[in-house]
C-alpha cells in the first residue's frame, strides 16, 4: 500500500508500478546511460529510486541492452525492443508489465530527473480521480512535463492501437486518451529538471545538496 496517496473512492487497493524510462541512447552526452551518470555522491538512478520507490508499490527500469549493468540497484529491468521510438516504446513495455503484475496504475518518470517531486504520484492520482481520467500529466510554468505521468493500465490496448497507427509522441498519445493536467507551481519546476550536458549535472548536484541538506 502506498501510504501517501489519498484513499481510493471505491475502497480498492491502489496498486502502482513505477516505471523509469531510460531506454534512450543519450547521444547528446556521447552515448551510454544517462541514469548512471554520477551526481551528488551516487548516480541519477540512485536519486530517482530514493524519491520514486516510496510513492509506488513496485519499480521497474526500462532500458535496453545488458541488464547486468544495473544489478547493484536491485531493480527489475525490461527492454522495449524498439529502436529510436522514444519514451512511448518504454511506456508500452511498462504498461504491459503493469498489467501482467496486476497493477491498476503505471507512473512514468524519466531516467534523468534526480529531483523528481516526492508527492508526484499523490498529486497525479488526485487529479485523475477528480476527473475520472485515464491519464494525468504534470505541468509546471505553463509547460507540460509529458514523461511525468500516471496512467491507468487499462489504456494499454488503446495505446498499442494508437502506436500501431503511427503515434510516436507521448503528448499526442496523452491527448488521444483524454489526459488531464496536474499543475505544479513555478517554484517547483526544478523537480522536473533533467540533464544533457556536464554543466547540467553540476547544477543538479548543487540543487540536490540544497534540497537534501
Amino acid at each position: 500500500m502506498v501510504d501517501n496517496l489519498p484513499p481510493a473512492e471505491d475502497g480498492t487497493h491502489r496498486s502502482i508500478l513505477g516505471v523509469i524510462l531510460a531506454g534512450g541512447a543519450a547521444k547528446r552526452m556521447g552515448g551510454g546511460d544517462k541514469c548512471l551518470q554520477p551526481i551528488g555522491g551516487t548516480t541519477a538512478l540512485g536519486h530517482i529510486l530514493a524519491r520514486l520507490a516510496p510513492q509506488v508499490n513496485h519499480v521497474l527500469l526500462n532500458a535496453n541492452g545488458d541488464a547486468a549493468r544495473f544489478s547493484a540497484y536491485g531493480v527489475n529491468v525490461v527492454a522495449d525492443g524498439e529502436t529510436d521510438q522514444g519514451p512511448i516504446a518504454g511506456l508500452l513495455a511498462g504498461l504491459a508489465q503493469a498489467q501482467a503484475l496486476g497493477h491498476r496504475f503505471c507512473l512514468t518518470v524519466p531516467g534523468d530527473a534526480p529531483l523528481l517531486p516526492r508527492d508526484l504520484a499523490a498529486r497525479l492520482y488526485r487529479t485523475m480521480q477528480e476527473n475520472n481520467a485515464r491519464c494525468a500529466v504534470a505541468t509546471s510554468g505553463g509547460r507540460r512535463q509529458n514523461v511525468f505521468a500516471l496512467w491507468r493500465t487499462s489504456v494499454l490496448a488503446d495505446a498499442e492501437q494508437l502506436y500501431a497507427g503511427g503515434i510516436r509522441a507521448l503528448w499526442r498519445l496523452q491527448n488521444a486518451l483524454g489526459a488531464v493536467e496536474t499543475p505544479f507551481a513555478a517554484e517547483e519546476a526544478g523537480g522536473f529538471a533533467g540533464f544533457n550536458r556536464s554543466e547540467d549535472l553540476a547544477a543538479l548536484a548543487t540543487a540536490l545538496a540544497r534540497a537534501e541538506g
